[in-house]
């Protein structure tokens, strides 16, 4: 039994049904976890080991923008500020996450996976590039059994479907139900070549061996194509974390 996710190895995971937000009582120097333990903001920032080029993934107030013909204004579903990300060609990567605070947690535990995303239009706007979006991505050792994988590091990655909106926020997309998962290394299945959902990710990686464990927790964007935009409310089970100016900001999620 893992204290900070509350489950055990097996195929049946509960979580509580989403009825409200709550700012927890932390100051913009901390943010906490799934179970509540105390956690630094300074946490979070840049993986430098994980980016290449010369990207931004910078805290930000906004995006704010006008939208629609009524004169509507957009603005970040938490607080006043966001992770704002620019990655300039398809030869930039940039991770932005946590290398801490979610280390040893189990890759089974999580139940609750997403975000939101200011998409432009012109990040969709070159042909073929309608699910250019920014990835969720948790490094893990997949512990896997040696005949499926001989690898004891892999990226589990979130790739979203297609911005259900343009030059404005998107509303929660939710990893657990929508767009595809991969694991890279020499996985013979749920790879880049053959993408799975969610529940079949988490069917393939629980083979009754030795639980897989995260490492690392980001958002991130490269190495394929341009975008220029912001995430914010990334939630990981219980917590929405919420990004800033001054720092990373959890709130609890009932």
């Amino acid at each position: 039994m893992n204290a900070r996710f509350g489950v055990s190895r097996g195929k049946t995971l509960t979580v509580a049904a989403l009825a409200a937000i709550v700012a927890s009582t932390i100051s913009g120097s901390a943010s906490a976890l799934a179970d509540g333990t105390p956690a630094r903001s300074e946490h979070w920032g840049v993986i430098t080991r994980n980016t290449t080029g010369s990207p931004v993934a910078d805290l930000r107030d906004g995006p704010y923008a006008m939208y629609g013909t009524a004169g509507s204004v957009t603005s970040p579903p938490y607080g006043k500020g966001s992770l704002g990300i620019a990655v300039g060609s398809s030869a930039e990567k940039v991770d932005f996450g946590n290398e801490v605070d979610f280390y040893r947690d189990p890759v089974l535990g999580l139940t609750k996976v997403g975000f939101h995303v200011f998409q432009t239009g012109e990040n969709a706007s070159t042909p073929g590039t309608s699910l250019n979006m920014p990835s969720i991505r948790f490094e893990i050792a997949p512990n896997l059994n040696p005949a499926t994988s001989p690898s004891e590091y892999s990226t589990l990655v979130w790739v979203p479907d297609a911005a259900p909106v343009k030059n404005r926020w998107s509303g929660y997309l939710d990893a657990t139900k929508s767009g595809h998962w991969f694991l890279t290394g020499a996985m013979p299945w749920c790879n880049q070549t053959h993408m799975c959902k969610f529940t079949d990710l988490r069917d393939f990686l629980d083979d009754g061996g030795t639980a897989p464990i995260i490492n690392s927790v980001a958002v991130g964007k490269g190495r394929d194509s341009l975008w220029v935009g912001a995430v914010d409310g990334l939630r990981i089970n219980n917590y929405v974390y919420d990004f800033e100016a001054d720092g990373v900001k959890a709130r609890r999620v009932f």
